[in-house]
């Protein structure tokens, strides 16, 4: 008996890949339908944003620790004692740009995009969604469309505030390795530009959405109890991670490095 053929591999990604892309077309659709869940996205700004300020806080910090340290560490080894005040512009560049973007993005996944997942999951299982259709209402509009618009507003905004904090960890580092504070600032301040903070910015914003959606995209998927919640969690978390780091690669790729006007 000949055995039964499976779909090819990327049918199948093409297929999610699909489904994502409706969804986020119809939680950006809802933004423009009335009413709006005003509550819904009050709570979801708290959640999303003042909620993560502490482990974005302890990520940040580190991140600047460790990248001043080895900044430091570069330019004493490869051009000389005396050249590591020259580095506050590399390790600026380097967070606001690429590092910081990132380790809050992955952050953020790890505990908003699981917490979609397993919050929307367990709506699903319980019939929550269904009761939602019977109402009239829309689970997308009611549910995706809010944590959508939160994740954008605040991802960029927990971005510059981690790039200030691990900018302030690399200087404190610096400086307590005896480099020369004023040069330090002076050539931070002089080489980084404005473009360069609006970059890590606008790929905050990015990566904000394909947390959202990809969360909620597999909360709504989720089947078969509480293990379906849990594989759905995981799977936001893993599949949102790649994502970040994917798009991480080509917003730089496509985002001019200078901006000229």
């Amino acid at each position: 008996m000949a055995s039964e053929s499976k779909p090819f591999p990327f049918s199948t990604l093409f297929s999610q890949v699909g489904q994502v892309g409706l969804l986020f077309g119809r939680a950006t659709a809802g933004l423009f339908r009335k009413p709006f869940e005003k509550e819904n996205f009050l709570q979801q700004l708290e959640d999303i944003g003042v909620r993560s300020l502490p482990v974005v806080s302890l990520t940040a910090a580190f991140g600047g620790l460790v990248f001043g340290l080895q900044t430091y560490i570069g330019f004493h080894r490869f051009i000389g004692p005396g050249s590591e005040a020259y580095g506050g512009p590399v390790i600026s560049l380097g967070l606001t740009k690429e590092l910081i973007p990132i380790l809050v993005g992955l952050m953020i996944t790890g505990r908003v995009g699981s917490a979609m997942a397993a919050e929307i999951g367990t709506m699903k299982i319980t019939e929550q969604i269904d009761a939602l259709y019977s109402l009239g209402a829309d689970p997308v509009r009611y549910l995706v469309t809010p944590r959508l618009l939160a994740s954008v507003i605040m991802m960029p905004i927990l971005v510059l505030y981690g790039d200030i904090i691990g900018i302030a960890c690399g200087y404190i580092y610096n400086v307590m390795m005896g480099v020369n504070q004023h040069i330090y600032l002076k050539n931070t301040l002089l080489y980084l530009e404005f473009w360069d903070v609006v970059t890590g910015l606008i790929k905050a914003a990015v990566f904000g959405g394909v947390i959202a959606v990809i969360g909620c995209w597999q909360g709504l998927e989720a089947r078969g109890g509480a293990e379906g919640v849990g594989r759905a969690a995981t799977r936001a978390v893993v599949v949102a991670s790649i994502g970040v780091l994917i798009l991480n690669f080509f917003l730089s790729k496509a985002l001019p490095a200078d901006l000229v006007l």
